[in-house]
């Protein structure tokens, strides 16, 4: 039986297409599910384009309701990735999937991290602390933003020439190539 993932995306969901695209063809595990907080994500188009099913949620069913939570236990998701999702976690979410939540920052983390720091905040904080090489940082998820324990950080260079979007595609790609796989090897490790 297939290990099924849930993704949690807020915006254009390109972390998500590479996570749909990898495991597409796996024998071992599935994407189930996508969900987000913004009805008009275009990872809701992503998803579609991959037929995996798609749930949008508010403010109230995330944090006053179980109903997130009842879904992903009736569809027996496994593991939840995060994919530029804006929110944070609720306490029992973590509690309902412990150890089972990763996420993808695009910093070195512990620097730029924290609330508000997502996208081009980070890219423009790092930017402008001056600093030699940026990179990501792949991490559990805990009750705080950008805390819980790292996983993979990998690591690019930032030239005196670049300018945001270089720094961004910089980074980008470190996503895209590391993700899906460092996701892999945590998933196959999981009992059901």
């Amino acid at each position: 039986m297939k290990k099924r993932i849930a993704i949690f995306a807020s915006g254009s969901g390109s972390n998500a297409q590479k996570l749909m695209e990898h495991f597409k063809r796996s024998n071992e595990i599935e994407i189930s599910l996508v969900l987000t907080n913004n009805a008009d994500a275009y990872v809701l188009q992503r998803a579609d384009n991959f037929e995996i099913p798609t749930h949008v949620f508010d403010k109230n069913e995330f944090y006053k309701t179980e109903e997130v939570i009842d879904l992903l236990k009736n569809l027996e998701i496994d593991f939840i990735v995060l994919a530029g999702f804006l929110w944070l976690i609720p306490k029992s979410l973590i509690n309902a999937y412990p150890g089972r939540i990763v996420n993808i920052h695009p910093a070195l983390l512990p620097k730029f991290g924290g609330k508000g720091m997502y996208g081009d905040h980070v890219h423009n904080a790092v930017m402008a602390a001056g600093e030699a090489e940026g990179g990501i940082t792949i991490h559990y998820v805990d009750e705080n933003y950008d805390e819980g324990e790292y996983i993979y950080q990998a690591r690019y260079r930032i030239d005196k020439n670049d300018n945001l979007e270089m720094v961004k595609f910089k980074g980008q790609q470190l996503e895209h190539q590391h993700y899906p796989r460092v996701v892999e090897t945590i998933v196959k490790k999981i009992k059901k």
